[in-house]
């Protein structure tokens, strides 16, 4: 892959293949993700699978300033909706259901909650973030038919592509239970997210780029990069107390999100590089640098490089 005079092969001077660019050209303008909480819960914290979650997960870490879960599903939007045309002044919005698993109900639970949310004159789409083991044929049957009149994506977190770290971190699946997922999802019109984690202890730098090469051999469309973080109120908080593990500095982590990208498939969209916690509940890392800076860094240090998504990947084919 070369790139195109000063551009790269995906039309702009980022050297990865960023979202942003991608669903502005898409759509023709800036598009805003609406968080929307329906009150789901998870088979990881009902006692279906488990109990307690990941080992890492505080739901209330990230969850949106505007959003009030007691509101109704059209409440949620509305309200949403104005705080960020307020904000930004975009009028296209896609709703992303983010808290724990936006699958794991029964198909008439989950049709009500999606059309209510799909009803808004300026919702577009939907984001439905998920476990790989909450969906099935008929969901995503489901999901193909919207997908025919509206932009549907959906996000299965994977976190580690490493057996021995799911069940450290307590996921509850497996690296096949995803995989069978994806391709169950595939060419049927659905836009497929995939969520990791950097910096998960016990997993080393070459590790990771393995990672890279792995999630880049499936027909994934969407890619978002987490760096690891340790918040208060988590099985991980306690065990990082009780015996303190490696967290990347954030020039440890510009480094490695960069070397992850030149071996990820450059046709997949970057959804994001680097994560961000409300800070008081964020134990480690204390880097005071908010996402979007260190995101730019991230550009600036592989532009200063020369290094691009995708210059090490090879189709074979």
């Amino acid at each position: 892959m070369t790139k195109n005079g000063n551009k790269f092969p995906w039309g702009n001077k980022i050297p990865y293949n960023s979202y942003r660019e991608y669903i502005k050209k898409k759509f023709g303008e800036r598009v805003q993700k609406v968080s929307v909480d329906a009150g789901f819960t998870c088979p990881n914290r009902d006692g279906t699978k488990g109990v307690g979650g990941c080992i890492y997960c505080n739901n209330s870490s990230f969850t949106p300033s505007y959003l009030n879960n007691y509101d109704t599903i059209s409440v949620q939007i509305e309200e949403g909706v104005d705080f960020l045309r307020r904000r930004y002044g975009v009028q296209k919005f896609i709703a992303y259901f983010q808290a724990n698993s936006n699958t794991y109900a029964p198909l008439d639970v989950l049709q009500n909650i999606y059309e209510k949310a799909l009803s808004h004159p300026d919702v577009i789409g939907l984001a439905i973030g998920t476990r790989p083991d909450c969906v099935d044929e008929e969901k995503i049957a489901y999901l193909q038919e919207l997908a025919k009149k509206y932009y549907i994506a959906i996000e299965y977190g994977l976190e580690s592509a490493y057996y021995k770290t799911l069940e450290y971190i307590n996921r509850q699946h497996t690296v096949a239970d995803f995989e069978k997922t994806v391709y169950m999802t595939a060419g049927k019109g659905i836009f497929i997210t995939t969520h990791l984690i950097l910096g998960l202890p016990g997993e080393s730098k070459e590790m990771l780029m393995k990672t890279a090469e792995y999630i880049s051999r499936l027909p994934i469309n969407y890619l978002k990069l987490h760096h690891l973080h340790v918040v208060k109120g988590t099985t991980l908080a306690k065990q990082y107390a009780e015996n303190p593990f490696h967290i990347y500095t954030h020039k440890e982590y510009i480094e490695l999100a960069a070397e992850f990208l030149r071996r990820v498939r450059p046709d997949i969209v970057i959804q994001r590089v680097v994560g961000e916690t409300n800070p008081s509940r964020l134990i480690a890392p204390k880097w005071g640098i908010r996402a979007n800076i260190l995101a730019q860094m991230i550009e600036e240090y592989m532009l200063k490089n020369g290094f691009y998504q995708g210059e090490f990947w090879k189709d074979e084919g």
